[in-house]
Order: C-alpha cells, then sequence, then structure tokens
C-alpha cells in the first residue's frame, strides 16, 4: 500500500468516525477522553471551552494520541492511532468556520471568549486491525 493510499485509507476511517477518544497527560498519567473531531487533510480540529482540563493539560503537555475507528466488530475492523502535537487555535475564522447549533449549550456564539480550537497536528498515524495486513504507519 502506498502512502497515499494509506492516507487516503486514514481519511476515510476518520470520516466515517467523527467520534474518538483523545488522551492527554494529567499529573504524569494518561488522561482520555471521547471527543468529536473535524478533518482538513491529515489535521484534526475539535472545539473545547479554554476553561476546562484538557486545555490545562495541553498548555503543559502538547502530546495526544488518538483512536479513531473500530465499530466493535473484532479482527479486521480497522482503526486509526493518532499521535499528534496539539496547538489552542483562538482564529476567528476558524471558529466561525466550524461553529454549529449544537455548540449553542456549550457557548454563546462563535464568538465567545471561551470558545477554542484544538487543532491537532499528525506525528505518527498507524492503520491498525486490518484483516490479514501488519499495521501500516503513515510518513511524516
Amino acid at each position: 500500500m502506498s502512502q497515499q493510499e494509506m492516507k487516503s485509507t486514514v481519511e476515510k476511517i476518520i470520516d466515517d468516525n467523527a467520534v474518538g477518544t483523545m488522551a492527554t497527560v494529567k499529573q504524569n498519567k494518561p488522561h482520555s477522553r471521547y471527543i468529536t473531531f473535524i478533518r482538513k487533510g491529515l489535521n484534526l480540529y475539535t472545539a473545547t471551552s479554554l476553561e476546562t482540563h484538557k486545555s490545562e493539560e495541553i498548555k503543559a503537555n502538547t502530546q495526544t494520541h488518538i483512536l479513531l475507528g473500530y465499530e466493535g466488530e473484532g479482527f479486521g475492523d480497522e482503526y486509526v492511532e493518532y499521535e499528534g502535537k496539539v496547538s489552542i487555535n483562538s482564529s476567528v475564522d476558524l471558529k466561525h468556520e466550524l461553529w454549529n447549533s449544537y455548540m449553542e449549550y456549550w457557548f454563546n456564539g462563535p464568538d465567545d471568549s471561551n470558545y477554542i480550537v484544538l487543532e491537532i497536528t499528525p506525528v505518527t498515524i498507524r492503520i491498525m486491525n486490518k484483516k490479514g495486513a501488519e499495521p501500516k504507519t503513515v510518513e511524516f
């Protein structure tokens, strides 16, 4: 499988599975939670509040590990292991682009000062559990 084919596979898995787990580091221990992601290329984006634990954790350590995919069917059910670096993005344009009505529960509109976007840039992405294939690594 070529690098381009692997990237296409990763994009499809992410597009089909927008909700995954995101681990950060809290007091030198892993801390995971479910997150909804939006993909642009192989970068991931998620909305959050400046006042959350994950925001604090990311300020202390920008490393993350994300799992996306795996429908619970067992062997052969592909998923993505995504290691990345997180940055906080407060771009007004990006906040407006990602805004949707579900966010009204947490924020007072896309210009709310507590509304931020976490931007995750991949360091390593692995395609896991493809039936009959060893894990594949997308190179960066």
